[in-house]
């Protein structure tokens, strides 16, 4: 499940943390929360950010999965 997590410090920090997204798709999804909370002071990535995406076939027939090239 893709997940978002703000986190909020005592000190008024927000924290912004993925899960469930592969590769920059996690940058993606959270552009615009990022941009709400201010400048960016600082960027750990995850393992999870190298891992390449999962594809899904997107040509199917009702006998399955048919290659489009």
């Amino acid at each position: 499940m893709k997940t978002i997590e703000i986190i909020v410090s005592p000190q008024g920090e927000a924290r912004i943390e993925t899960r469930g997204y592969a590769g920059a798709a996690c940058q993606e999804a959270s552009r615009l929360l990022e941009a709400a909370l201010g400048v960016r002071q600082s960027e750990q990535l995850t393992p999870a950010f190298f891992q390449q995406p999962v594809s899904v076939p997107t040509h199917l027939s009702a006998g399955g999965y048919t290659n489009p090239s």
